[in-house]
């Protein structure tokens, strides 16, 4: 079983697997990936399958990562060279030249990350990625090169997940505070905060609390990520005030969420608390 490591602890030479279910926090952690590379002056490219390169990249963007010299968005079959259909054989040489081509340019070393969705299309030969998996492994030795593979659960079955674990030595994932049948709450690496998703009420306030305590704690402003939170009881609405309200000078609170949540927000008084900012969706306030 690979070790389950934070994103932003992956070494360089390290090849990893991210298994996901929720795509905005998929995105969250291949931006907090990228922006790593970027501070230790790596090449970087995403091989994306299931979202498109132009989507990506805004999506990039909007956590303050640019496409430019050092880093590439491309589709996934550019792994297998413009061939008809994925070879494990091609995909690991080709990763081979780029390294070679990486370090020749005087870069610290190359940083990938790899949409693994291609390989539950019905034309990919699934034997392929099994192989890849396996025999990419040599390209890590050095430490030069580091990766993330994405495996979407929805996509491939039990199987293939676990093979994908058992090859890979480490596993990326977010910090989870809280996790069950109707509440996540977990850690947000870019911009650093906490997302929250499902129905909070006011028996799972507590675990709001401490999530909330632990990015006071690590960041210099707080990003609270609301989007995928259905419903928010006032409970838990006056914790979040609470905070903003107890920030220290100069620091604030910027609170990302539906306009249902805007509406909990402002009947418990968030338009009295200046710590605190609302952007909306479809709106900012």
């Amino acid at each position: 079983m690979a070790a389950s490591t934070p994103v932003d602890r992956l070494a360089p030479g390290d090849h990893a697997c991210l298994t996901f279910s929720d795509p905005e926090e998929r995105l969250d952690i291949l931006a907090a990936f990228v922006a790593a590379g970027r501070s230790r002056d790596e090449e970087i490219i995403c091989f994306t399958d299931a979202v498109g390169v132009d989507e990506l990249r805004t999506e990039l963007t909007e956590r303050g990562i640019r496409d430019g010299t050092h880093l590439r968005v491309v589709p996934a079959d550019r792994l297998w060279g413009g061939g008809a259909a994925p070879e494990a054989a091609t995909m690991v040489e080709l990763l081979a030249g780029e390294l070679r081509r990486t370090l020749e340019r005087g870069r610290s070393g190359l940083r990938i990350t790899a949409d693994m969705c291609w390989a539950a299309r019905p034309q990919a030969n699934a034997e392929q990625l099994l192989v890849f998996e396996s025999e990419v492994a040599r390209l890590f030795v050095d430490g030069r090169l580091t990766a993330v593979c994405e495996y979407d659960r929805e996509s491939f079955d039990p199987v293939t997940l676990g093979y994908a674990s058992r090859v890979h030595a480490r596993t990326v994932a977010a910090r989870v505070y809280h996790e069950d049948a109707v509440l996540r709450i977990c850690r947000q690496h870019v911009p650093p905060g906490v997302r929250v998703a499902g129905d909070l009420d006011r028996t799972r306030a507590d675990a709001l609390r401490d999530a909330l305590a632990e990015a006071v704690r690590l960041d210099p402003d707080i990003h609270l990520n609301l989007n995928q939170l259905h419903f928010l009881d006032p409970s838990a609405a006056e914790v979040i005030l609470r905070t903003a309200t107890n920030l220290p000078d100069r620091r604030r609170m910027v609170v990302v969420c539906s306009e249902p949540v805007e509406r909990t927000l402002i009947e418990a008084g968030a338009t009295r608390v200046p710590a605190l900012r609302m952007l909306v969706r479809h709106g900012e306030r």
